[in-house]
């Protein structure tokens, strides 16, 4: 006997094509719309932690349609949209990953959508429009770019590894997660950091990268990407034994996940 409600059939497909709708048209919107004169609107953690006035609108664009379509749902949003809803479906957005890179004119950006149903996030997608790429998925049915499926690289030793991570905006934090890559590149192939957490997790759902990790993230930021990658085969997760989080966020194939995560424990990735 369960307390929650019988979920139809199609729902998650209904999810999947309205989240892949919004994707498109937040991506066509900040591709087409990008303002020679692109200005920061506001800076949130530091003075380097941005907000342009893209992300704004692109987010007002993205729940002006949830409203449309799926009036009783839930939205959790980046910058500040927060509606509890009453339906169990809960829309996880960040209108914009990838803010700096979309300020300087580089192509790695992303709308990144995720969808939970009683709290277990069953779609996700990454649509990243500079590259023509997105990125989906649905649980338990595979993860895929574009109309290809997607599969992780096989895991190569560490030191084989190709590593993808990226830095937090406070001073203090920046500094220690330098510490710790300083400690962690003479045991990998090398280190990515490309400026967007939801398409590194891509990346390495799709082979580009073998590895991710990355501190502070917010669910917004991976909501989406860690749902592709696993449905590609990689194990996500944070701390050994805890789940991915805001304190550590790391995905990987089988065997190289669980020797990445043993020596990020080691050098304390996960606190400041």
């Amino acid at each position: 006997m369960t307390d929650q409600p019988e979920r139809p059939d199609g729902l998650k497909a209904e999810l999947l094509e309205i989240a892949l709708d919004a994707a498109r048209r937040a991506g066509d919107f900040l591709r087409d719309g990008r303002p020679a004169d692109l200005g920061v609107a506001a800076t949130k953690s530091s003075a380097v932690d941005i907000v342009t006035e893209m992300d704004i609108a692109c987010e007002k664009l993205i729940t002006g349609l949830l409203a449309e379509r799926r009036p009783d749902d839930g939205v959790l949003g980046e910058e500040g949209a927060s509606v509890a809803g009453t339906s169990g479906v809960q829309w996880v957005i960040d209108p914009l990953d990838g803010t700096v890179n979309y300020l300087y004119g580089l192509p790695s950006w992303a709308v990144s959508i995720a969808v939970r149903v009683d709290g277990e996030t069953v779609v996700g997608v990454v649509h990243a429009p500079v590259r023509g790429e997105t990125f989906r998925a649905v649980l338990g049915e595979g993860a895929f770019l574009n109309d290809r499926p997607a599969r992780v690289r096989p895991a190569p030793e560490p030191e084989l590894a190709l590593v993808g991570t990226g830095f937090g905006y406070l001073a203090e934090r920046r500094a220690k997660q330098a510490d710790v890559l300083r400690e962690l590149i003479p045991h990998v192939r090398d280190i990515r950091r490309g400026g967007s957490a939801a398409i590194d997790l891509c990346d390495v759902a799709v082979g580009r990268l073998d590895a991710y990790y990355e501190r502070g993230l917010n669910p917004w930021d991976y909501a989406a990407g860690d749902v592709i990658a696993r449905e590609a085969g990689a194990l996500t997760g944070g701390r050994p034994g805890e789940p991915l989080s805001t304190d550590l966020a790391i995905a990987a194939p089988p065997v190289l996940f669980e020797a990445l995560q043993t020596r990020l424990d080691a050098l304390g990735a996960w606190h400041d």
